[in-house]
């Protein structure tokens, strides 16, 4: 293979692009692994913002050929990680015809396994997450539980496989990421006395809500622990008595509204909680919930 002329002087020496061409990455299925490793790639150019442009779950001719024109026009790269091989040459074969660099991430490995191995591939794309759909499933759901948490993105509580509701210190939040380890989708909402819960909490699914109750000596521990971590000496509102006692009572009125169900979450381990919800659930709920181990 002939060799490009190289241009002269270091990289850092050249003049940076402000308007980088984009990289399209076309894949037959998410196009995750194939953006890890572009996104790998870029972060060795900090000072340079390429944009990605994803062509996922490409079936068809008709999409390779539209990415390539589109990459044509633009100056961009395509970058590849078609399992089909018929897919793959036709993607090179216009890229070649359009005059755009393709580069395939996938096929020389996949020829290479098919000397080595005696086989052929199956050619199917999407085939990794499906042999590891709970791995997938829980890295699922721990991206969305650290998303919803402390109230955050209440519009999405519909989405959610549990919301628990409770007072600042109840233990929302562990709570919701060890649930989330085990696969499940979970939002959280705090209560606060100044401020009504999100009005999307009443119209969801009263059976997935959960509310955590805690005995007041326990909750006032974890309150003044808390306010010693962040250097925070004297009375508060938020060690306040009558203040304390009015957002625990607070949990009970709301939890009676909206007809959740309350826990007790004092001197419980985490796990033992998380099984008193995940048993509520399969109780109370038409469908068994799915996954869950």
């Amino acid at each position: 293979m002939k060799s490009k002329n190289k241009k002269s002087g270091s990289p850092d020496q050249r003049r940076i692009k402000s308007d980088p061409p984009p990289i399209y990455l076309v894949s037959g299925s998410s196009g995750a692994s194939g953006e890890q490793i572009i996104e790998t790639v870029l972060a060795q150019f900090p000072s340079v913002q390429v944009p990605i442009i994803k062509m996922t779950h490409v079936r068809r001719k008709e999409q390779v050929n539209a990415v390539t024109v589109k990459a044509s026009k633009t100056g961009g790269t395509v970058v590849h990680t078609l399992v089909d091989p018929a897919l793959r040459r036709a993607l090179i074969f216009q890229g070649e015809k359009q005059n755009v660099v393709t580069i395939d991430l996938m096929g020389d490995l996949l020829e290479r396994l098919v000397d080595v191995l005696g086989c052929s591939p199956k050619g199917k794309p999407g085939l990794y997450r499906k042999l590891r759909k709970d791995y997938f499933d829980r890295i699922s759901a721990i991206e969305f539980t650290i998303a919803h948490d402390d109230g955050q993105r209440a519009r999405d509580l519909s989405s959610a496989d549990i919301v628990l509701l409770g007072v600042s210190r109840s233990g929302k939040t562990p709570l919701s990421m060890y649930l989330a380890v085990h696969g499940w989708k979970v939002a959280n909402i705090p209560l606060i006395i100044e401020v009504p819960p999100p009005p999307e909490l009443f119209r969801i699914n009263r059976r997935r809500v959960i509310g955590l109750s805690i005995a007041y000596e326990d909750l006032m521990m974890h309150r003044k622990k808390r306010q010693e971590e962040m250097g925070i000496s004297g009375p508060s509102k938020y060690t306040d008595h009558l203040t304390v006692l009015e957002e625990l009572e607070a949990v009970r009125k709301t939890c009676k509204k909206g007809g959740f169900h309350l826990i007790s979450v004092t001197g419980k381990p985490v796990e033992s909680i998380a099984e008193e919800i995940i048993e509520h659930l399969k109780m109370n709920l038409r469908k068994k919930p799915f996954k869950k181990k």
